[in-house]
């Protein structure tokens, strides 16, 4: 059987982030925020239906500023943050706010767009511009954790009183004037612990103590842009940066990294592990590119372990193989024309994953079905 082909969606305007609908765990939904000066920026409330292979939309007016961030909520799929570029006849800020989605998903060809609604701004007064704002990854409580330039900040979010109150922060203390560029939650540990990125280095942060518990010094000859914690093995991280490099780290002994990636050919945006099954890994990159990696050496899944009942069962079988997969690219999407920022797994299907383009251009591909069974079988 062939793939199926892409699902390409065109957005009115730039764009360059994009979140799958977390707390929605049935449909396969994603949220995407325009980046505009001149026009009203909007946030596009997608739906992909699998079984036809067709886009459905809601759109929301995001009527603050122009979105460089976008969050949805692990615990409410209707809530979501963004961080956003307000700007004044005097001056541009970078800030952060709640939002609710005004309704559910409405497959109806009205061309009017409704507005989110604001729960409430998150204070960032003391600590300059926003940068990024993340939900507590298990759901099971309303911490929210997030970075401005120079901080990282926790707040309380009383959903009853719509209220996000600043409880703990800690400044960045660094040679020069660094600015953090990412921050992500570590699932592990009790959800205690994130990491933070700030030029080419990577730090991990006791959020109940606020202090550091490691440092990754120089974990890029060049910027880090974006990280994300293995789901299935605690210590285990991937980082990418502007080197063009993805590396693997284990937070544990962080002086090396225990493997390097370097099939991008420019600035590499996103990595992103798949959440069920870690041998995946997405990347994005500003060469307009996509690839999905195969990492069987670093996952929780080694090849191996049901092998040995299977050499006496059938010996005609031709997928009996005795090689063991081997790490390397499953497959290189190239349907964008523009700078990948961003990319995600849908956290409804294991297997679908969508891309965001600076152009405006959504991208919804599925793993190649060789890989699926592959892994399941």
């Amino acid at each position: 059987m062939e793939d199926e082909a892409p699902v390409i969606y065109g957005l009115e305007f730039q764009a360059r982030s994009i979140s799958a609908q977390s707390a929605e765990t049935e449909q396969i939904r994603f949220l995407v925020g325009t980046q505009s000066l001149r026009s009203e920026n909007q946030v596009h409330h997608i739906d992909f239906d699998d079984e036809n292979n067709i886009l459905n939309k809601n759109v929301f007016l995001h009527r603050e500023g122009e979105i460089w961030n976008l969050t949805a909520s692990t615990v409410d799929k209707n809530l979501l943050t963004t961080c956003y570029n307000k700007t004044s006849e005097s001056k541009a800020e970078m800030k952060a706010a709640l939002w609710r989605i005004p309704c559910d998903f409405d497959n109806s060809d009205d061309s009017s767009h409704s507005s989110l609604e604001l729960v409430c701004h998150l204070d960032n007064a003391d600590y300059g511009d926003m940068k990024s704002v993340l939900w507590h990854p298990t759901g099971d409580n309303t911490t929210l954790v997030g970075i401005s330039d120079s901080h990282l900040i926790t707040w309380d979010f009383d959903a009853s009183s719509s209220v996000a109150k600043i409880k703990e922060s800690t400044g960045l203390e660094s040679k020069g004037q660094p600015k953090f560029t990412c921050v992500r939650w570590n699932p592990h540990h009790n959800c205690t612990q994130v990491a933070t990125a700030n030029d080419t280095c990577i730090r991990g942060w006791d959020i109940r103590s606020m202090q550091q518990v490691y440092n990754i010094e120089n974990a890029h000859g060049q910027l880090v842009r974006d990280m994300d914690f293995n789901p299935n093995k605690q210590y285990y991280l991937v980082s990418c940066g502007d080197d063009c490099k993805i590396k693997f780290w284990d937070t544990r002994n962080p002086t090396e990294p225990l493997k390097v990636l370097s099939e991008h050919s420019h600035w590499v945006w996103s990595v992103k592990y798949n959440h069920f099954h870690d041998q995946l890994l997405l990347s994005s990159s500003s060469d307009s590119r996509v690839i999905l990696h195969s990492v069987v050496s670093l996952s929780s899944e080694p090849y191996g372990h049901l092998a040995e009942n299977e050499e006496d069962s059938d010996e005609d079988a031709e997928e009996k193989s005795a090689e063991p997969p081997k790490d390397g690219v499953i497959a290189t999407y190239e349907e964008h024309e523009d700078s990948v920022y961003a990319s995600c797994w849908s956290t409804a299907d294991p297997w679908v994953f969508a891309s965001l383009s600076y152009d405006g251009r959504l991208v919804i591909n599925r793993v190649p079905r060789a890989e699926k069974y592959k892994i399941l079988l």
